[in-house]
């Protein structure tokens, strides 16, 4: 038996062992990409969920409700989501429908070996064309692998819907077009069109191609001999153009009814994308569209095997040199011209995002479609190199070698990182000192490895049902049996066993004692957190007992259903008695910054708050929750506590608490508008609304007691003119004011019935503000005028007398009236002012005033005035109408009219 030969397949029967051979070397990389495949197809049940699967899936159902005309799905994608193409989520979307798929643990598997598939075949159409362009197919070969060894991109391959298929389709056009090129038919550029409209439906950046190729066939239009060829490249270019049209128009349903808006809004979600992200980048996080301009090409050099990039800057200075050595011959030589739009595929677009500057974000994953240039040029620097050392023995032998040795060392990042390949950084970033990584970059930024931290969980409890709070898309990937063992902790459980979180941050003192999960160095962001001190280790649980200990040592800052403890920046929230079956709770800490100059400027953006939460846990019968501030944290914070629904905090709070860190906060702020300004317009609904001033800031308070909810939520506006129009920005240049109309919720807080709202203003001069809210209230400030424009006004006066002399000196200027007082105090501009003016004719009146028979247009000091050198010095804006009388002088309520002065004459 054991001598008894091994069948041989029907197709190599007869064949010589030198046709087999020559048989498998051309199927060799369609037999790679077999075993890459076969292989993704036992490793796809183990990768996690990203955040972008679900959003991404809707984009398909909406686009497949849209085709069968089941209602305008369009409507209930947020935006831009509608402008995503979906040219590759619908065949996702059709496969699991024709599998009939109900169970998504199976939906997502398919999803992921589809994707991963995918991008093989990219693979496969790289082989194939580094093989054209070298020549050799073990170059082809060596190609291939590095292609599909690339850690990052292996691990995108199989969760990265958007990105990976986006790079397969580059690559498949390249492929494409050098075969439309070399072989000029009218069935190559038709193909070539197809794939053209299709990566512009992914990515609206595939719309370059389309010039890029019409100017490569306009200048074969030049080199044509006669007038048959001059037709057959205008007909290529033709059904090219046509070909590509009519594919992004059939693949895009949502530019069905207005193409060029739909491409016109495409482009400016891609130059301009409007959601951002804080991104931790080199140490510091910033917004996502404030990233340096070196952000793609450095996540590229930190994340790309150095061997792929040292063969590709080899393959990049032999085809420089050989356009640079003859330069005419790019024009007739195919082959050169194409290895020079291989460079401009690979240089061009991270210049742009350079230069340009859009919203970047997680990594380079956005240019990931640069890789493939990359790899074919790397092939022809392979081939360069193999010829340069030809002449030395063993020299093209070594050269092999050394490339299929540096492969090998790619397989140990994708074996350690396994299933988390995408966090991989190569050794030109420090990766040996503990917690530098995640100090310093993002990582796991699609928290892919909660599924990671929920089998950790099953096998550490193992044939236990346990209660998790999380987010219930990472359960819903797991096999059936192990969702009967996770719960969910929601709104209708009283309890959790566990939180599953993606905070690791510093500020969260309590998740330091996460020893439960120790495998933090592949990953930025899972903690898996005890929530009763039963499971917790002995260390953790003897922490969270002496942070309980030192805070009841003090008196609490506020008293509610939690006390909450302040000692230095932690805030540590205690509820003593905990009952076991009390619902479970989300405390919370709202900080209300008094100025966005205290935050880091990542935090900072108008309408923003910063919040910070954390769920109890339980030691015996006492219920704790730990919250450290950072060191920025000033001004007012909201305490709050929460049910929850699900992982995040929903409906009313159950308590809410103002309370101050620093002197003075938001509502002393108020107390002092109160005592120093004059009270806000008249009417039941108004506001009251202050400036302030403190520190050379510019702010408005708002204030309102019993405060409705849809009082608080109606719109703002708020309106400011400079001192010098000059200062406005180039958008409001033509209304004379800027206007920054705003909702009290993006500023305030409405808290115990009570509203309030601190609004930062432009840090320029500012000469008057308007605000109110529409038919309810309305509100005009003059603010304090810079001490400089001041003494020049003063200057300007010192040679004129008085028009009338009193406590102020009064001075007509203009159509304006000055106020001056030589020596003088806080306490000489603390009463309120009044100020009648009786006109020459009575119907200039507003009709309201008519009766009264003269404009009031009393004031408080700080809004028109200021003080320089001891002097202090305001400026009235008169009407326009003339005047026969103006009275004025100040008055309080406990002393009545304090002095008055009366102008007669006229300026």
């Amino acid at each position: 038996m054991l001598n008894r030969p091994l069948p041989i397949s029907p197709r190599f029967a007869g064949l010589s062992r030198a046709a087999v051979a020559q048989f498998l070397t051309v199927r060799s990389g369609l037999l790679i990409c077999a075993l890459f495949a076969l292989a993704g197809l036992l490793q796809a049940g183990d990768y996690g969920i990203g955040p972008d699967e679900l959003p991404q899936r809707r984009i398909a159902t909406a686009n497949l409700d849209y085709i069968l005309g089941q209602g305008a799905a369009f409507d209930e994608l947020p935006h831009p989501h509608a402008y995503y193409g979906a040219a590759f989520e619908l065949p996702l979307l059709l496969a699991e429908r024709v599998l009939g798929l109900a169970d998504y643990a199976q939906v997502h598997q398919l999803r992921l070996f589809l994707t991963h598939l995918f991008f093989i075949i990219g693979g496969y159409f790289c082989y194939r064309l580094a093989y054209r362009l070298s020549g050799s197919r073990r170059i082809a070969l060596l190609i291939l692998l590095l292609f599909l060894l690339h850690p990052r991109l292996y691990g995108h391959s199989f969760v990265n819907t958007k990105d990976l298929p986006f790079l397969t389709l580059f690559v498949l056009v390249l492929y494409l077009l050098e075969r439309a090129f070399r072989k000029e038919t009218a069935g190559a550029f038709i193909l070539l069109g197809v794939a053209v409209g299709l990566l512009t439906n992914l990515r609206i950046m595939g719309l370059a191609l389309f010039p890029a190729i019409l100017a490569l066939r306009g200048l074969d239009l030049g080199l044509a001999a006669g007038g048959p060829a001059r037709q057959g490249v205008l007909r290529t270019a033709g059904l090219f153009f046509l070909a590509g049209v009519l594919t992004f128009y059939a693949a895009t349903p949502y530019a069905w009814t207005n193409p060029v808006g739909y491409l016109v809004g495409s482009l400016e979600v891609a130059v301009n994308h409007p959601q951002v992200w804080p991104q931790l980048f080199q140490g510091e996080i910033r917004p996502s569209d404030t990233m340096p301009p070196h952000y793609g090409i450095t996540w590229f050099g930190i994340t790309t095997p150095p061997l792929i990039m040292l063969l590709g800057l080899v393959g990049m200075t032999v085809a420089a040199a050989q356009g640079v050595a003859r330069p005419r011959s790019i024009f007739r030589n195919t082959r050169r011209r194409f290895l020079l739009l291989l460079l401009a595929a690979l240089l061009l677009p991270p210049l742009a995002a350079a230069l340009l500057g859009p919203n970047q974000y997680s990594g380079w994953r956005h240019l990931y479609f640069v890789y493939a240039p990359l790899c074919l040029l790397a092939a022809v620097g392979l081939r360069g190199l193999a010829a340069a050392l030809a002449h030395w023995r063993l020299g093209r032998v070594g050269v092999y070698a050394l490339t299929a040795a540096g492969l090998g060392l790619l397989l140990l990042p994708i074996a350690q990182l396994y299933p988390l390949q995408y966090v991989y950084f190569n050794f030109l970033v420090d990766r040996t000192t503990p917690e530098y990584l995640r100090t310093q970059y993002e990582m796991d930024y699609w928290r892919l490895a909660y599924r990671e931290g929920l089998e950790h969980l099953l096998a550490r409890h193992p044939g236990e049902t346990l209660i998790v709070r999380m987010w219930p898309l990472h359960r819903s990937i797991l096999p059936a049996a192990a969702r009967q063992r996770l719960l969910l902790a929601t709104g209708g459980r009283h309890r959790a066993d566990y939180e599953l979180t993606h905070r690791l941050d510093p500020t969260q003192p309590d998740l330091a004692f996460n020893s439960l999960y120790g495998r933090r160095y592949r990953n930025a962001i899972i903690a898996v957190r005890p929530l009763e001190d039963s499971l917790m280790t002995p260390a953790a649980a003897a922490a969270y007992r002496e942070i309980y200990r030192q805070a009841v040592a003090g008196e609490p800052v506020i008293r509610a259903d939690y006390n909450v403890y302040l000692d230095g920046r932690r805030l540590t929230f205690v509820q003593e008695n905990c009952a076991a079956d009390s619902r479970d709770a989300w405390l919370g800490v709202k900080l209300f910054p008094p100025d966005p100059e205290t935050l880091p400027p990542h935090l900072w953006r108008p309408g923003s708050y910063v919040t910070f939460h954390n769920h109890r846990v339980r030691l015996g019968e006492v219920c704790l929750a730990v919250i450290q501030l950072p060191d920025y944290a000033a001004g007012d914070i909201i305490l709050m506590q929460r049910n929850l629904s699900n992982y995040g905090p929903v409906g009313a709070p159950l308590w809410e608490k103002l309370y101050s860190l620093s002197q003075p906060g938001l509502r002393e702020l108020i107390a002092a508008g109160r005592r120093n300004q004059m009270p806000a317009a008249a009417g039941v609904d108004a506001f009251e609304v202050f400036l302030d001033q403190a520190d050379g800031r510019n702010r408005l308070l708002y204030a309102k007691g019993d405060c409705t909810q849809d009082e608080f939520e109606t719109r703002v506006t708020l309106h400011i003119t400079p001192v010098d129009l000059a200062d406005l920005p180039a958008y409001s240049q033509g209304s004379n004011f800027e206007n920054l109309d705003f909702q009290l919720p993006d500023y305030g807080i409405r808290i115990e019935g009570e509203c309030l709202a601190i609004v930062p203003l432009p840090d320029y001069p500012i000469a008057a503000i308007g605000t109110g809210q529409a038919g309810l209230w309305e509100r005009n400030f003059h603010p304090q005028t810079a001490p400089d424009r001041l003494r020049e006004i003063y200057a300007a006066l010192s040679n004129r007398p008085p028009a009338a002399r009193s406590v102020f000196n009064l001075y007509r200027q203009g159509n304006r009236l000055i106020y001056l007082r030589e020596s003088c105090t806080a306490a000489d501009t603390a009463a309120g002012f009044f100020l009648h003016i009786i006109p020459q004719d009575i119907a200039d009146l507003p009709a309201e005033r008519q009766a009264a028979g003269f404009a009031n247009r009393d004031f408080a000091f700080a809004q028109w005035g200021g003080s320089f050198d001891g002097k202090c010095l305001a400026i009235i804006s008169l009407p326009d109408y003339p005047i026969k009388t103006i009275r004025t002088g100040q008055h309080s309520p406990e002393q009545g009219e304090l002095w008055a002065a009366e102008l007669t004459a006229a300026p």
